[in-house]
């Protein structure tokens, strides 16, 4: 993602442009799937002195505004994604913590809606759990559960 596009999103979305802002998105595009800790990480390799808190904020901010997903998983930290509008899962591999995009046919509901009398109901979240290639062929490292820098581009 280039500087002006989330530049643009966040006008759109009716945010201040900042640069911390700016950076965070770009991250969280190029970097899905990162924990807060991380992306503070790649967020200073490019601007230098951001807080941790400031990055914090920025997260909350993004994800509130809908321009940034915050995936919570069990026994671990959330992660971030920018968001792709394509309604798309994860899987998550219970050895080394290893997520992947998961991608249905467009548009498809993934279960059956609950009945949930009253509630309409507009989204969906599933996670599958399993063991990543990695893992299976004994290449991850079972001992440190850390984020991988996604493999895939978009």
């Amino acid at each position: 993602m280039i500087e002006s596009e989330a530049e643009e999103l966040l006008r759109g979305a009716s945010l201040r442009v900042t640069r911390p802002r700016v950076t965070v998105l770009m991250v969280i595009h190029e970097h899905p799937h990162q924990d807060a800790a991380t992306i503070v990480g790649l967020v200073r390799e490019r601007i230098g002195g951001c807080s941790t808190q400031a990055v914090y904020d920025v997260l909350k901010t993004l994800v509130d505004a809908d321009l940034a997903r915050r995936i919570d998983l069990p026994n671990s930290s959330a992660r971030y994604e920018g968001l792709r509008w394509d309604d798309h899962q994860h899987a998550v591999c219970r050895r080394c913590g290893a997520l992947t995009d998961v991608h249905g046919a467009p548009g498809a509901i993934p279960l059956a809606v609950p009945q949930a009398p009253g509630f309409i109901i507009d989204a969906v979240e599933v996670t599958y759990w399993g063991i990543c290639p990695a893992c299976q062929a004994g290449t991850a490292d079972p001992v440190a559960p850390r984020p991988e820098i996604s493999h895939h581009h978009h």
